[in-house]
This record gives structure tokens, C-alpha cells and sequence, in this order.
């Protein structure tokens, strides 16, 4: 399943979250790392073990 992202460069790191949980943020010293920590999110909040999480919706 294919997940959007905003993310940015500030300084050395590049931060970011998913479109669907922008509560959760993320940061990587690479884009590719930035993309990895993204998908270990995803993982982690698709789980349904994050309790309370936070999600946009239209």
C-alpha cells in the first residue's frame, strides 16, 4: 500500500510524516534513511499497537 509524505530538509536532517498521521514525525540523516524511518512508522501505526493515534481523514 502506497503512503503520501510531506517531508523537508532543515539543516543536515530530513524530517517528514505521512499525509494520513501528520501528528507523527520522523527524521533521517539521508532521504533514504528518511523513507526507511517512514515505513517503520507506517508499520508501527498499521499494527494497531499505538493506542490514541491520531488520524486525518476527508
Amino acid at each position: 500500500m502506497k503512503q503520501k509524505f510531506i517531508y523537508w530538509q532543515d539543516g543536515n536532517l530530513w524530517i517528514g510524516y505521512l499525509e494520513e498521521f501528520p501528528d507523527y514525525w520522523t527524521q533521517g540523516e539521508t532521504l533514504e534513511e528518511l523513507k526507511e524511518n517512514l515505513r517503520d512508522l507506517w508499520r508501527d501505526l498499521a499494527s494497531e499497537n499505538i493506542p490514541m493515534k491520531k488520524v486525518t481523514g476527508s
